[in-house]
């Protein structure tokens, strides 16, 4: 999962992230590239991602990311 996060936000962001490294405040992702990353990673995990649920909190880092992810996984388990 990291491996596949870290490779689109470089794609999308054309600059390289670290696992831990802010994506929202630094500017490495924008308000147009939050939502394209949001959409992959729809398609990538089979998860439904609310618009409501593409905030700063859940898209922070990439570990913030996979949390929320996992958390979405489990959802649809569950």
């Amino acid at each position: 999962m990291e491996d596949f996060l870290k490779s689109k936000i470089e794609e999308i962001a054309f600059s390289e992230v670290e696992r831990s490294e802010k994506l929202w405040n630094t500017g490495i992702l924008d308000s147009i590239t939050i939502v394209e990353l949001a959409v992959e990673i729809e398609e990538e995990y089979g998860i439904k991602i609310a618009f409501d649920e593409i905030i700063e909190d859940n898209f922070m880092t990439i570990d913030q990311l996979i949390v929320f992810i996992e958390k979405k996984q489990n959802e649809r388990v569950g």
